[in-house]
């Protein structure tokens, strides 16, 4: 009986992890799941107890910090022009279905449109859906 309040303590605690976001319950989860298997052991409750507090102090001190290493260290940065995607661009040449050009990100890009049938005049602000190559396929903002 013992192990399966130590499981749903885990459980409980493991939910309100999701409201905190500080691996704090996590941490406290872990020592709840770590008593549960303890206490399938079938030791006394003072014991399950010590095992909970030792191993809780332990996830705390030691899982804690490497998992906020990890999680908090800033991303890699993106210079693909795949990264391009998404992003706005003015077009300085018309684009019509034979090509034209546009200004992504300072610099001068061949460019089609997405669709074949669509010429979009210079001037106009568009937004690119795909690079493909050296071309960027583009679609007219509304």
């Amino acid at each position: 009986m013992g192990a399966l309040v130590w499981f749903i303590a885990a459980v409980v605690l493991a939910a309100l992890e999701l409201a905190a976001g500080e691996f704090t319950f996590l941490m406290i989860a872990a020592g709840a799941l770590t008593a549960a298997g303890a206490s399938l052991a079938g030791i006394p409750l003072w014991a399950e107890v010590a095992v909970f507090v030792a191993s809780s102090a332990a996830f705390w001190f030691f899982l804690r910090p490497l998992l906020h290493r990890q999680f908090l260290k800033p991303g890699v940065y993106d210079e693909t022009p795949r990264a391009l995607v998404g992003t706005g661009a003015e077009v300085v040449e018309d684009i019509t279905p034979s090509g034209g050009q546009v200004r992504l990100d300072g610099t001068i890009w061949s460019a089609r449109s997405l669709d074949p049938a669509v010429s979009i005049p210079a001037g106009q602000h568009v937004t690119v859906s795909d690079i493909d190559g050296p071309v960027a396929v583009v679609w007219k903002e509304p």
